[in-house]
């Protein structure tokens, strides 16, 4: 079923009249097309604020069709779908935007990060991570980076990466852990790098390394539950 709908998307794209449709617009002269454009824009602020976000989003792509040059459009298209959990396709905009010549773009390099990551794909999601550490130099995208480099098995560049969070952690920097379906823990970026080192150390085989983890991250934030649990498996 997915191929046939895929064939006759095909098939529209490649019609004589989707292609006359493409060639209308780029025929707008000037001035139609600005006119055209103050509309849309008017009509998605409209509707954002109403938050009829289906709306918002065929005005968006009619400013992006007429407009594909700007990234703006893009960027409103990919935040959009990422505000509304529709993780795919967030990710699918973002993409464009940074394989359209955009690496350096933050925007759509933390919406591609985190909705990749949202539907699974860590081994995609990992270098915009990596890449949004190096551009920004955010903490928080350097422990998403070694998390899902502790995920995936990745052990030594996991530990390089906590390492470096352990020295550039900065005392108000602050992650969450889930304590149950409705509370969450904020403990200190430094004591989260410690007990994911441990974590690593201990997915080794190296209980004597990740005891010492645990007792430091323990050290920093004595009421930290997740790694008292975790000490209890490196005893």
């Amino acid at each position: 079923m997915k191929r046939v709908i895929l064939m006759l998307l095909l098939v529209i794209c490649a019609s004589p009249l989707f292609s006359q449709n493409l060639d209308s617009l780029a025929k707008l002269d000037p001035k139609t097309s600005m006119a055209l454009d103050l509309s849309d824009q008017a009509a998605y602020q409209l509707a954002v604020r109403y938050n009829d976000y289906d709306v918002a989003k065929v005005k968006l792509y009619d400013l992006l069709l007429r407009n594909p040059t700007n990234i703006r459009y893009a960027e409103l298209l990919a935040s959009l779908y990422f505000e509304l959990n529709q993780s795919t396709s967030a990710a699918l905009v973002a993409l464009d935007i940074i394989e359209g010549g955009n690496g350096n773009n933050t925007t759509a390099l933390e919406i591609a990060a985190y909705s990749l990551e949202q539907v699974g794909a860590l081994d995609r999601a990992l270098p915009h991570f990596e890449s949004l550490y190096l551009l920004t130099g955010d903490n928080f995208s350097l422990y998403k980076s070694a998390f899902i480099q502790y995920s995936l098995k990745r052990f030594p560049e996991a530990l390089n990466s906590v390492n470096m969070l352990v020295k550039n952690a900065k005392p108000e920097e602050k992650i969450g852990f889930p304590k149950s379906a409705t509370e969450t823990q904020q403990v200190d970026m430094k004591a989260a790098a410690l007990n994911l080192k441990g974590m690593i150390y201990l997915e080794q085989g190296s209980k004597a390394e990740a005891k010492t983890a645990f007792d430091e991250a323990i050290a920093l934030e004595p009421t930290f539950e997740l790694a008292k649990e975790n000490l209890k498996k490196a005893i």
